[in-house]
């Protein structure tokens, strides 16, 4: 059987293998095992029974949107900026109009994700537009065999001027959030669970270990989210599946004290 891409259908985690044996998403405690059993999609397959959308969401912002949904879903965001736009998550799969979207806003010149539930066909990308800065934190690495990592770290990587990714750990060892000084933004994976209506407002905001389980962070961690959003200014939290304008800094904070005033327990925090 020759070495291909697959998409697990549960979750949407990419793997380049021969005959994927499992999802390392799916065995772990932040997801849930697929009820009917393991069903891994090669790439073709994908590519033939999916399409997608893209969207501007500000001057210098992207959404890429995969339909119908993959996995867990997720939005690839670009920022396109002088010097070299910056690819942050991916979509679960890139359509050919997509891709040469991306391609006419300038292409990629770094390529990054917060954690493997934001990684998407990051290959597709890579393959695409071979942008010379692929970074995923030291601690996530293992989930990375369907892409190549150029550029591991440790605590911070700055992508590009005003562009920085930070360690923060948490819900997956590895995690890490962009900050992007400019636009005021903290990409911040899934540091933050956000609860949002029809309409895209948000109205809750709450933070896990694991959603699907509804396990609680420790105060350590808490903490280490807290040390580290702290000193960044921003007006808008962008989770791979949200775009929360609504959340900026003092919210976030906010959320986090009131966790680490009492035991450690899931609680949505009402906007």
């Amino acid at each position: 059987m020759p070495l291909n891409h697959f998409a697990c259908a549960n979750c949407g985690f990419w793997q380049e293998h021969f005959d994927p044996p499992d999802c390392p998403v799916c065995t772990d405690v932040r997801n849930d095992l697929p009820p009917d059993g393991w069903n891994f999609l090669p790439e073709a397959d994908v590519a033939a029974s999916h399409d997608g959308a893209f969207r501007q969401v500000a001057d210098d912002l992207w959404a890429f949107t995969t339909s119908p949904q993959l996995g867990l879903g997720g939005t690839g965001w670009l920022i396109v900026r002088e010097g070299g736009n910056i690819a942050f998550e991916a979509a679960p799969c890139y359509s050919d109009p997509m891709l040469d979207q991306i391609a006419a806003l300038g292409g990629i010149a770094c390529l990054a994700a917060s954690h493997p539930h934001g990684y998407g066909a990051l290959f597709q990308l890579q393959r695409r537009f071979d942008p010379p800065v692929v970074a995923i934190h030291r601690d996530d690495l293992a989930y990375t065999k369907a892409f190549a990592v150029t550029a591991p770290y440790d605590n911070t990587l700055e992508l590009g001027e005003g562009c920085t990714l930070h360690h923060v750990g948490g819900h997956y060892a590895g995690q890490a959030a962009l900050h992007d000084a400019r636009g005021r933004r903290l990409f911040c994976g899934d540091m933050f669970k956000i609860d949002q209506d029809a309409d895209g407002r948000s109205t809750h905001v709450s933070s896990h270990k694991a959603f699907h389980k509804d396990i609680p962070l420790t105060h350590g961690e808490l903490q280490r989210y807290r040390d580290v959003i702290a000193p960044l200014d921003f007006d808008a939290v962008l989770t791979p599946f949200e775009y929360a304008p609504e959340i900026g800094r003092d919210t976030a904070l906010a959320v986090l004290d009131e966790a680490l005033s009492r035991p450690p327990q899931v609680r949505r925090h009402k906007l």
